[in-house]
């Protein structure tokens, strides 16, 4: 479980980075809080950092679900590809929102097996036991 504990410190450490760089936008574009809108590239960041906060409220419980019932490291791994998918799809959108989608299907990806693996480990452990 400690591989998924440092994973989900890095998920954490992550969205905080981009929440920082949200403020660093807002600056430099002169986006006086509590402004959610104004210069382009704030929206951008603003709509990163906030996609990243609602897809971890799915990925973070997953990944500790599938990993008490189907496999630690597998769990690990996909919370690190998401971690990364992320930077993939910052990147992406900050250049071009219309460009986000690799970052996005990876992470995709990751949280619907998460999300399968934590409905099914659990049930067939309950059903075999």
């Amino acid at each position: 479980m400690e591989a998924i504990a440092m994973v989900t410190a890095l998920a954490l450490l992550q969205v905080f980075v981009f929440a920082f760089l949200v403020g660093k936008a807002r600056v430099a574009h002169g986006v006086d809080a509590p402004a959610m809108s104004g210069h382009a590239e704030f929206e951008r960041a603003f709509r990163v950092h906030q996609n990243t906060v609602e897809q971890l409220i799915i990925v973070i419980p997953g990944m500790w679900i599938f990993g008490t019932f189907v496999h630690v490291m597998t769990a690990a791994g996909l919370g690190l590809l998401f971690v990364i998918s992320r930077l993939i799809y910052r990147r992406a959108y900050l250049a071009d929102p219309k460009s986000r989608s690799m970052g996005f299907t990876i992470g995709a990806i990751c949280t619907v097996t998460l999300i399968l693996g934590s409905l099914i480990g659990p049930a067939l452990r309950w059903y075999q036991g």
